[in-house]
C-alpha cells in the first residue's frame, strides 16, 4: 500500500515526493541515532525527552567573608529635600562615603577602573576615578560591630529637588564603604562595597530602595551582589505594608527605568525546608532565576524550578557536605 502511495506521489509530483522522501529519512536517523545515546538535534526529540538529558551544571563555590552591611533605616520617610537614614554594621572600623548625584558613565568607568587599572580600596580613589563627577560628598567613620545610624541629607543651598526625568544621567545616591585601617586591607578579599540607591524627588516618585550592590575584591574583580529568593511561609506576610495601588505604581515605574521587579522587592518570612519533600533543609540555589528551594536529595531530579519552572542553567550549594555535618554535630 505505501509503494502504491509512492509511485502515485511521483507520477503527481517528483519534487515533492523527493522532499517527503529526505523527511523521514532525517527523521528516522535522528531517532535511531538518538536511541543509541548519540547528540540529536533539539527539534528531532519531544519535550520530556529534552527535559530529561539537559545537563544541569553545578557551580564550583568559594566562601569569602563581606566584612561591610549597609541598609536602608525607614526608607518610606526617604526623600531627596528631606535626606535618607542608613544602618551600617561592619566587621572593622570601615568609612561610609555618600557621594551625590554621581554621575552614572562614570560611576561605571571607575569599576572598569578597578578591574584593569587601579584598586578602589578608599574614598579617594573613587573620587579620582570618578574625575569628581559628583554633586555632593560626606563621610563618616564606622567603629566596628555597631550598628550605628547616619543620616545622609544634600546641603539645602545645592536647592536640587530632582535629578531629572528618566533614563537619568546622574543616581541620586552612591554610598562607598571602605576599610578604614589599611592592615585589614590584607585580610579580607572584599576591599570595599559600592551601594546605588535610588531616593525619590517630586519627578520620579519610586519609593527608596538599594538598586545595585557590588563588591570589589583584592584582586580587581567586583561581583554584582543579588538576593536570593527562598520559598515563603503560607503564613508569612510581606514587610511592606503599602496598598495595591502604590505597588502598582512602583511596578510601572520599575518598568520605565528598566528594571526588574523581582530583583527589589522587599523580602519576605523564609522557610527553610525543601519545597519538595518538605523534610531536607534548602541548600541549594538555582541560575538564573536565583530561588533556593531544593536540599540535597531533590536538587538532582529536576531540570526546571519548581517556583517558578524555569529551566535551571546552573545551580550552587549554600554549604558543602562537611559544612552540614559539623552543623548537625554542633546541634547535638
Amino acid at each position: 500500500m505505501a509503494a502504491v502511495f509512492l509511485v502515485t506521489l511521483y507520477e503527481y509530483s517528483p519534487l515533492f515526493y523527493i522532499a517527503v522522501v529526505f523527511t523521514c529519512f532525517i527523521v528516522t536517523t535522528g531517532l535511531v541515532l538518538g536511541w543509541f545515546g548519540w547528540d540529536v538535534p533539539v527539534i528531532l526529540r519531544n519535550s520530556e525527552e529534552t527535559q530529561f538529558n539537559t545537563r544541569v551544571f553545578k557551580k564550583q563555590m568559594r566562601q569569602v567573608k563581606n566584612p561591610f552591611g549597609l541598609e536602608i533605616t525607614n526608607p518610606s520617610s526617604a526623600s531627596i529635600t528631606t535626606g535618607i537614614t542608613l544602618t551600617t554594621d561592619c566587621l572593622e572600623d570601615s568609612l561610609l562615603t555618600c557621594y551625590w548625584g554621581c554621575s552614572v558613565q562614570k560611576f561605571y568607568e571607575a569599576l572598569q577602573k578597578h578591574f584593569y587599572c587601579f584598586r578602589i580600596s578608599t574614598p579617594q580613589a573613587l573620587e579620582d576615578a570618578l574625575y569628581s563627577e559628583y554633586l555632593y560628598q560626606e563621610q563618616y567613620f564606622i567603629k566596628k560591630d555597631s550598628k550605628e545610624e547616619i543620616y545622609c541629607q544634600l546641603p539645602r543651598d545645592t536647592k536640587i529637588e530632582d535629578f531629572g526625568s528618566v533614563p537619568r544621567s546622574r543616581y541620586p545616591l552612591v554610598a562607598l564603604l571602605t576599610l578604614a585601617d589599611e592592615d585589614d586591607r590584607e585580610i579580607y578579599d572584599i576591599i570595599s562595597m559600592v551601594s546605588v540607591i535610588h531616593i525619590p524627588d517630586k519627578t520620579y516618585k519610586l519609593s527608596c530602595r538599594i538598586l545595585y550592590q557590588y563588591l570589589l575584591l583584592a584582586q580587581g574583580q567586583f561581583h554584582d551582589l543579588k538576593q536570593l529568593f527562598m520559598s515563603a511561609n503560607s503564613n508569612s506576610t510581606p514587610s511592606s505594608n503599602s496598598s495595591p495601588g502604590e505597588k502598582s505604581t512602583d511596578r510601572s515605574l520599575l518598568e520605565k527605568a528598566g528594571l526588574s521587579e523581582s530583583e527589589v522587592e522587599p523580602p519576605e518570612e523564609n522557610s527553610k525546608d525543601c519545597v519538595v519533600c518538605q523534610n531536607g533543609t534548602v541548600n541549594w540555589v538555582l541560575l538564573p532565576c536565583r530561588h533556593t528551594c531544593l536540599c540535597d536529595g531533590c536538587v538532582r531530579y529536576f531540570q526546571q524550578c519548581p517556583m517558578c519552572r524555569q529551566f535551571v542553567q546552573e545551580s550552587f550549594a549554600l554549604c558543602s557536605q562537611k559544612e552540614q555535618e559539623k552543623d548537625k554535630l554542633k546541634a547535638l
